[in-house]
């Protein structure tokens, strides 16, 4: 009888156990389940943002993140330990290797349009600089004082720099790196001399209680001669971002190499949705497709 007993209980535990995991594992589909997203962290509050809305709308559906810089969180990509990223750039033909042997599918999606925002000391009178001097002082030629400060040697700010001058080197002067946009910020506003360099999107999501922040200010850009925004000096408002006016512009993109039917899937696809794409708006960003509006107009007596 007590063989017995004990056996009984054993199979109950069984049965509990069971029971427990079925009720706890959500299925794996495009609203439920877990995926985990790599983003560079320049991007990190509009992504936050999308995520808090996409768990309320989807509440078994958890999207995890780790933020880094570019260089950092690319290789854990490339290799495929997480295969969903937040990039400012499309891969690179060699960069696809891993997943293209896997004969996984990528799937890149543009879904908001980021400006990288030049800031100068708030008692500096003159706030507006051409791309060309930017470029000048990239490449170690400018003429005058004014240097540049980026908040990492390895972030998407400065490599959309150096990609856009075609540089194969930086200068020995002229160009510097701190360790983070906070820093650039707090240096901009105890320097005079220097402009800083820090994502838009950084910029203004969440970073508004800086006690430096008041002590910068924006700068305008006039874009080189004969391309679009070479008329006047625009800032990197939302306006300008949409239109194209703003000459230091940048998109970003969800790539998706999950190669399942997922929470990935859906959430890439959703903040591509009308819903996503409004949060974008929202953000003081430009979305990557503008929301139509449509009005039933009801005449009155």
């Amino acid at each position: 009888m007590k063989k017995l007993s004990l056996l009984f209980i054993l199979l109950s535990l069984l049965a509990c156990n069971r029971g427990g995991k079925s009720k706890t594992a959500a299925a794996e589909t495009r609203t439920s389940g877990t995926t985990t997203l790599l983003v560079d962290e320049t991007f990190a509050g509009i992504l936050d943002g999308q995520i808090q809305v996409f768990k309320s709308d989807y509440p078994e559906a958890k999207v995890k993140t780790i933020l880094g810089s570019e260089n950092q969180i690319l290789p854990d990509f490339l290799n495929g330990k997480v295969k969903m990223i937040v990039l400012s750039r499309m891969l690179k033909p060699e960069e696809e290797k891993y997943y293209k042997q896997k004969q996984f599918p990528i799937f890149t999606d543009r879904f908001a349009i980021d400006g990288i925002a030049l800031i100068t000391n708030a008692s500096n009178i003159d706030t507006n600089i051409t791309a060309k001097e930017v470029y000048d002082i990239m490449k170690g030629v400018a003429k005058g004082n004014k240097k540049l400060v980026f908040d990492n040697a390895y972030s998407s700010t400065i490599r959309y720099f150096v990609d856009s001058a075609k540089l194969t080197s930086l200068p020995k002067a002229g160009v510097y790196t701190l360790k983070s946009s906070k820093d650039v910020i707090k240096y901009i506003a105890e320097h005079k001399d220097y402009i800083g360099v820090v994502g838009l999107n950084w910029l203004m999501q969440g970073n508004k209680d800086l006690p430096f922040l008041a002590k910068v200010k924006l700068m305008g850009v006039k874009n080189s001669e004969g391309k679009k925004g070479s008329d006047a000096y625009y800032k990197p408002l939302q306006s300008n971002l949409v239109n194209g006016l703003y000459p230091f512009l940048r998109n970003i993109y969800l790539i998706n190499c999950e190669g399942k039917d997922g929470v990935g899937t859906g959430f890439a696809n959703w903040v591509s949705s009308p819903r996503g794409q409004l949060i974008v708006l929202k953000s003081g960003l430009g979305p990557h497709q503008l929301i139509s509006r449509d009005f039933n107009i009801k005449k009155t007596k």
